[in-house]
């Protein structure tokens, strides 16, 4: 069985600070002593000087008048003058030592004896009880603080071992600005992005398999359908259709995987001319750019911004009914990419979730194409080169998506 000492922080910190002002305690009763010694050994080498002594009898008449001088004798032998006359005659004067505590009268009405007054307060036992005192105060006062501090660590300590039984949820009351309150927030924020990493594997699980099996069942019914026989045109078009589409399935969750791993590499980082790269995708589409004459240019991954890109594009040219604008900007220290739509328009409670893994619009059918992964991916890239994107109005009619990115400096 394991000391208890060894498993409660609190008592060890606060058997420190007993110990410690113990020691203190007796290293300045230790020095007291010394000192005091060393006053006696003084007092007893040091010769005073004579003082004027008078001696009158019962009637008033002065019997010895002369100089008086303290002799220096130990304390146990008493005290001794010597007195010199006005005649020269030289007189010694004795007195016997103190009695000792236990023979000296006590007060009346004290309600102690004279005999524990003395024993509880003589050397070493008054010292044992100043250190006593000094205990209590210690204990009293210290054992509070040191109690709560270490409520937190255990609290702490609860916390972390829930999360990693599995968990998730929970987290650690950070009150204070001390070190352990920095510790609660900083496990606090580790189990929130622990919590979102798992929640989005999970989600993206699921829904994978969700999507996966649509394609799959359609090309296991069209070859059940076709029972043998030599597939018509349209139906080796649909065939390829969902093989497209299981391809593009795979090479997306493959690709959100990766993005939300950042430890993961994702390719090299250079310096991308965002108006070269959006003039490519919108000669491929048939997209109107407007660019003017500013060079832009970012720090980042060409592979993944030229996705970010197009499936923007794709986005908007799988809803719009009319020509689709790219626009790019110069916006302070960041580059603008604006790709404006003549669609429906998404509403504005929706235009967050749009950027959701496998998120449609109510009402958007699988055959306008897409697997719900495009504006998530555009997301998890944009935040990768510590950027941003968002839905907004057209003033056309339709949406814009506007996608921001720093400038390379």
């Amino acid at each position: 069985m394991a000391n208890p000492f060894s498993r409660r922080l609190y008592l060890r910190i606060w058997l420190a600070v007993v110990g410690g002002v113990a020691v203190l305690t007796l290293v300045v009763g230790w020095a007291w002593r010394i000192a005091a010694e060393q006053n006696a050994q003084n007092a007893q080498s040091f010769s005073p000087p004579s003082r004027e002594l008078v001696l009158r009898d019962s009637r008033g008449n002065i019997v010895l008048h002369g100089l008086a001088t303290r002799q220096p004798m130990p304390p146990s032998e008493g005290l001794e003058f010597r007195i010199e006359s006005a005649q020269g005659e030289i007189y010694a004067l004795q007195m016997a030592p103190r009695p000792p505590h236990a023979e000296r009268p006590g007060r009346p009405g004290d309600g102690l004896s004279p005999h524990a007054m003395t024993f509880w307060t003589r050397p070493p036992f008054g010292f044992v009880w100043l250190l006593a005192l000094v205990g209590i105060a210690v204990a009293v006062g210290v054992f509070p603080i040191i109690r709560r501090l270490t409520q937190r660590l255990e609290a702490l300590q609860r916390s972390v071992q829930r999360f990693g039984e599995g968990d998730l949820s929970v987290r650690v009351p950070a009150h204070g600005h001390d070190e352990v309150a920095d510790l609660a927030r900083q496990f606090n924020a580790a189990a929130e992005r622990v919590e979102t990493l798992v929640k989005s594997h999970k989600s993206l699980l699921a829904n994978a398999s969700h999507e996966l099996r649509s394609p799959l069942a359609r090309i296991r019914m069209g070859l059940e359908l076709m029972g043998g026989q030599q597939p018509s045109p349209a139906f080796r078009d649909e065939i390829l259709r969902n093989i497209a589409e299981l391809d593009q399935l795979v090479d997306e969750i493959l690709l959100a995987s990766r993005l939300d791993a950042h430890e993961a590499d994702v390719g090299t980082i250079e310096l991308v001319d965002l108006v070269g790269l959006a003039a490519e995708e919108c000669a491929r589409i048939g997209a109107e750019l407007d660019a003017g004459t500013e060079v832009l240019e970012v720090s980042g991954v060409s592979r993944l911004l030229r996705r970010a890109l197009r499936n923007l594009l794709e986005n908007a040219r799988r809803y719009s009914q009319g020509d689709i604008t790219v626009g790019l900007r110069r916006n302070g220290p960041l580059a603008e990419v604006r790709v404006c739509d003549h669609g429906p328009g998404v509403p504005p409670g929706q235009r967050e979730r749009i950027f959701e893994p496998f998120y449609r619009l109510p009402g958007a059918s699988e055959r306008s194409g897409g697997v719900g992964l495009g504006l998530a991916l555009v997301r998890s890239i944009a935040a990768r080169h510590h950027g941003t994107v968002h839905c907004e109005d057209h003033a056309g009619g339709g949406a814009c998506f506007v996608l921001r990115l720093p400038l390379h400096t």
